[in-house]
């Protein structure tokens, strides 16, 4: 039986990031985690049922972020993205912490 393995890339430059996420809801299905990352540098989707809004730019290879999930502020953090497929890792700390996996999925009108 044949595997596939599928190559993480980082990705170190806002275009390459861009190209990523248009048109794109990331997901955590599980978790009921829809999120869009607007180029216009706003993030807004809902987590756990509770709406999410927030900012983004890039920096030094890094995507950062503040956002608000229902009442509470996450702080702003910049984070180490891997894209493998069709999935984006986000790592928290600029790669040494925490890390998430989404699922990118097309954006309906």
């Amino acid at each position: 039986m044949a595997t596939t393995v599928v190559a993480q890339e980082t990705l170190t430059k806002k275009p390459d990031f861009l190209t990523a996420v248009a048109g794109h809801v990331l997901e955590i299905g599980l978790l009921r985690v829809q999120l869009q990352v607007l180029e216009s540098g706003e993030i807004t989707g809902k987590a756990f049922g509770r709406g999410v809004t927030g900012t983004w730019d890039w920096r030094d290879g890094f995507f950062c972020r503040s956002m608000t999930w229902g009442d509470r502020e996450l702080e702003y953090n910049c984070q180490q993205v891997k894209k493998e497929g069709t999935s984006l890792i986000f790592t928290s700390d600029k790669g040494g912490g925490r890390s998430a996996t989404f699922s990118l999925r097309p954006a309906t009108q």
